[in-house]
């Protein structure tokens, strides 16, 4: 038996295979369209360059190949494709921080999230999903197939699994500098948040990383800036012995010092989205809302202590 022939769950690989890179294809249409509406702009949606959504093409097989034996039952159905998919997200975020060290989504802004990687909202639009690739895309993707002759179909899988072995290399490689460069960010931040819990701007560097983690660094700038500024005034009202010259001189003194780490903190991001390696910057702009994993933990702690706090 050769290896077209296997079969898995009592399909044939030949067609589990092709039905990976037609979902795949069809994920990135959706996951591209529905970013590229919501940013505004064209994304290239995706871990690798090509027009491919890795994630959807092992969600919709693996559902298919799981749910099939009980596909008549719609309510089993629409459970299974909750918790399969969200198995799989789940487990892919744990892998892809892991590797590295990058969180590439995040739920913590979405009610009943479980550790920012999966969430109730999405995990209810997978069911949904699921529903529909039974009852419409799967008869739609087994036409496709259809279309061509085995042979030439055993051809288009190895050119496209080729094409994508090479961009998933260079994805791959590419992604190790993100996060070695993202992590190099972070720690601007954490140089920011010494200087602001010594100069108490906010009570603790946890405040504001809580803050921080609801705005993007170029918008919380004017906030920051507005809340240096009632601080300064009120610490510097109570130092009778300086003069109003050194009043004005200390006052512009922290300011610079905030606006210049936060100025290098930004620099450091624009350039990574607007880095020379092209590559690196698709992923950037497919993936606005990126942090390294330690970051990502950060927030969460503070997400989770200020949540007690308000209990």
């Amino acid at each position: 038996m050769n290896i077209w022939e296997l079969k898995i769950a009592g399909v044939d690989f030949y067609h589990i295979i092709n039905w990976f890179f037609i979902y795949s294809f069809l994920g990135w249409v959706w996951e591209s369209a529905y970013v590229s509406a919501k940013e505004k702009k064209l994304v290239n949606r995706g871990f690798v360059t090509g027009p491919v959504c890795t994630i959807y093409g092992c969600g919709a097989v693996a559902v298919y190949l799981i749910l099939r034996r009980v596909s008549d039952n719609l309510l089993i159905l629409f459970l299974g494709g909750i918790l399969v998919p969200t198995v799989l997200e789940y487990l892919t975020a744990v892998l892809m921080e892991a590797v590295f060290h990058t969180r590439w989504w995040d739920y913590s802004k979405n009610r009943y999230n479980f550790q920012g990687r999966i969430c109730l909202g999405a995990s209810l639009g997978w069911g949904v999903f699921t529903v529909i690739l039974f009852y419409v895309l799967q008869p739609f993707v087994e036409w496709i197939v259809s279309l061509y002759s085995v042979a030439a179909g055993r051809l288009l899988v190895c050119a496209a699994g080729f094409l994508y072995l090479v961009d998933f290399g260079i994805s791959f490689a590419n992604a190790m500098q993100i996060g070695k460069r993202l992590r190099n960010v972070d720690e601007i931040l954490d140089e920011i948040y010494e200087f602001v819990q010594t100069s108490r701007l906010y009570e603790s560097a946890e405040e504001l990383r809580g803050r921080l983690a609801f705005y993007r660094l170029s918008e919380y700038r004017a906030e920051l800036r507005k809340r240096l500024d009632d601080r300064v005034d009120a610490v510097i009202a109570f130092t009778s012995e300086l003069t109003p010259e050194e009043k004005k001189n200390r006052r512009e003194l922290w300011r610079e010092q905030i606006e210049e780490a936060f100025t290098a903190a930004q620099s450091r991001y624009e350039q990574l989205k607007g880095h020379k390696n092209i590559f690196i910057r698709r992923t950037m702009n497919a993936y606005p809302n990126m942090k390294s994993r330690a970051q990502a933990l950060k927030e969460r702690a503070v997400g989770r202590k200020d949540k007690k706090n308000r209990e």
